[in-house]
């Protein structure tokens, strides 16, 4: 049993094949999913979505990417949309200061405000940090995001910035990048990462696993990502597994409800 804990299934890459695409991940061991929000104004098209598919979750947010499109908005508009029973979480959100779409300060004061509405509306937050370790782990613990947890999706940060998130309760998430060559720095966190705080993910339609690096990514192939992390961790594909989905669902505790 495995679950792909950041996805995006609403996205125009999946439209030909969807079906056929959820009977490979349910083939491979996919029993849950949780579809990140990435434009709060996408919502509806991503609740479409899990209302169909039980086994399917969402989340609510503004990726940093687009933060300079929301200068009003407010944790209330988040909390409002989080009262549906299937988005478990808030986010994605956060900082990228490798891409530089929306200014750093932009950026900041939007990510602020998506950990302001995950703890009035107890829910964890899905965060996305790219070249912005020190600020991501900075704001994090100024507004005590710990409190109601959070994830570091997509972790590629080095072994302080995992140390520093798992110090405020926070979990990492493993994506395809794990099994990458070149992804030493990644691969050494996930090696030692407690067996209780981490995640994995594909984050399709992007950042495809070996074998697949360049192709489309779909949840099926969140087993080659466990794969990667068992054998870098010694253990089997089973343990990891068992161990990711469990935590999925301490994390996204609103998921065990449904």
């Amino acid at each position: 049993m495995l679950v792909d804990s950041h996805c995006h299934l609403d996205f125009n890459d999946f439209e030909e094949d969807f079906e056929d695409m959820l009977a490979r991940a349910r083939e491979n061991g996919v029993t849950a999913m949780l579809n990140a929000g990435n434009n709060i104004d996408e919502l509806d098209k991503q609740l479409e979505i899990s209302e169909k598919y039980p086994f399917i979750y969402t989340a609510v947010g503004v990726h940093p990417h687009n933060a300079a499109e929301y200068p009003d908005i407010r944790a209330e508009n988040f909390i409002a949309k989080a009262a549906h029973k299937k988005v478990v979480a808030i986010g994605e959100c956060g900082l990228d200061y490798y891409y530089e779409e929306a200014p750093y300060d932009a950026q900041l004061e939007r990510f602020a405000r998506h950990i302001e509405a995950a703890k009035l509306a107890n829910l964890p937050v899905i965060v996305h940090s790219r070249d912005a370790q020190e600020d991501t782990i900075r704001l994090l613990k100024e507004h005590d995001a710990g409190s109601t947890g959070f994830v570091l999706h997509c972790f590629t940060g080095d072994k302080k910035m995992a140390q520093d998130a798992l110090d405020l309760g926070g979990y990492l998430s493993f994506s395809g990048i794990v099994t990458f060559k070149n992804a030493t720095q990644i691969q050494e966190v996930a090696s030692w990462v407690p067996s209780d705080r981490y995640l994995v993910e594909t984050d399709c339609p992007y950042l495809a696993p070996i074998p697949f690096r360049g192709k489309r990514n779909e949840p099926s192939y969140v087993r080659y990502v466990a794969r990667k992390v068992a054998f870098l961790r010694g253990e089997t594909l089973e343990k990891v597994a068992e161990d990711s989905t469990k935590n999925f669902f301490r994390l996204f505790s609103k998921a065990e409800l449904l």
